[in-house]
């Protein structure tokens, strides 16, 4: 199987596909109500992410710095939203995000 790039309206998605009508097939299955605007075959086994491009252009890692408020707070999600705004200043939404995805990666 290869890694396709699915772009649809309001999603982008690397699917695992035979080719490329499977991996429109998988979108279209996952998220019907949207159109698919680009099928991209990958051309190595791997997805790389820019940092740069998703705006974490400053040197402290959100991860890390996450899972120390987590511990900071014993686990407590709401004191650690707390601290983790304190300590970056990030708006209510964007350090809830933060916090709760390093939950469930078991900080």
């Amino acid at each position: 199987m290869a890694l396709y790039e699915v772009e649809t309206t309001s999603h982008i998605m690397i699917a695992c596909a035979d080719n490329e009508s499977g991996a429109r097939t998988f979108a279209e299955s996952n998220y019907p109500g949207e159109e698919v605007v680009r099928v991209t075959h990958r051309p190595k086994d791997a997805w790389v992410i820019s940092k740069n491009l998703l705006g974490l252009t400053h040197p402290a890692d959100p991860c890390s710095r996450a899972r120390d408020c987590l511990s900071k707070a014993a686990g407590d999600k709401l004191h650690a939203v707390r601290l983790y705004m304190q300590e970056t200043g990030t708006d209510l939404e964007g350090a809830r995000k933060v916090i709760e995805s390093n939950m469930a990666m078991g900080w």
